[in-house]
């Protein structure tokens, strides 16, 4: 087995249950163990960050500094959680007033931070670090016949480019071919769903979310494999909403990646939680 720190995110203990349960389960099938940091806290989140830079970077400094002493690589599963966690990282090991600040605020807590701490993302653990002689080994249900949009979201790559092609990541879809699936042409794989957009302008999210949806449909994807709770969240659940809006009919299942792993690997529902999805996938769940 090998050993990560483990940032589930607020999300994961609420709305993306799913992809949490499917996540542990995943991991532990293919030989990672998530072992989840003791008292983290909120990332301070995108949202927070975008009004209050400093508080929240504060928040995601205090989880880097209780992660470095457990001297293991820190995985979370969320793409905001880790544009932030990487941001503050970042912020932490460039010196500067804002370093200062907030070494000072960790310093108030009896915590510091030494900037040590490599924030990763599941799927590039799943990619980089297992691999796909290992995964493929592991494969119990071949996904032969199922075309899936791979979807990234805007914040995994960007900025930067720390982990995949900023423009035209291709891991997930490397990822699933490695199941067995199809991963269809997708043009809008990194493209922004408008995230918390759809709580303050929805008009304008929804018409974001539309895209992709219809960009899914046209490419022949008959579900979606996502890996953020947020854009999973703004794909699935508005469907009915944007359907009546722009007169298309949607009923794309939303996946979270893991859960097409955990179908893969032989897991079942109670290990996946696919039950749990807004939009029925019945249908492919029994397929394989």
């Amino acid at each position: 087995m090998k050993d990560y720190t483990y940032y589930p995110g607020c999300s994961a203990e609420a709305s993306s249950k799913p992809y949490d349960v499917s996540a542990r389960n995943v991991a532990r099938a293919v030989g990672v163990q998530l072992i989840e940091l003791q008292d983290w806290n909120c990332c301070g989140a995108t949202t927070y960050m975008s009004v209050e830079e400093k508080r929240a970077m504060a928040l995601s400094a205090r989880n880097l500094a209780l992660a470095e002493k457990e001297d293991r690589d820190l995985v979370t599963i969320c793409n905001g959680c880790y544009c932030v966690l990487t941001k503050t990282h970042e912020c932490m090991t460039a010196g500067g007033d804002l370093e200062r600040q907030l070494a000072g605020a960790l310093q108030a807590a009896d915590l510091e931070y030494r900037g040590t701490v490599k924030v990763r993302h599941l799927l590039d653990v799943l990619v980089n670090d297992i691999g796909e002689d290992e995964i493929r080994s592991k494969v119990k249900k071949e996904l032969k016949g199922l075309k899936i949009a791979p979807y990234y979201g805007c914040q995994l790559s960007r900025p930067k480019g720390r982990f995949g092609d900023p423009e035209f990541p291709t891991e997930l879809d490397d990822l699933l071919s490695w199941l067995g699936a199809e991963p269809v042409w997708y043009p809008l794989k990194a493209k922004c769903c408008g995230g918390m957009l759809m709580t303050v302008q929805p008009g304008v999210c929804e018409e974001m979310v539309y895209k992709l949806l219809s960009a899914a449909i046209d490419s022949g994807a008959e579900c979606l494999a996502t890996l953020c709770p947020l854009c999973q969240m703004n794909l699935e659940a508005y469907q009915e909403k944007i359907s009546r809006k722009f007169g298309r009919r949607f009923e794309l299942p939303i996946f979270y990646f893991t859960q097409i792993i955990g179908l893969a690997l032989g897991l079942d529902d109670s290990e996946l939680l696919i039950g749990d999805n807004l939009i029925s996938s019945g249908s492919i769940a029994a397929r394989y």
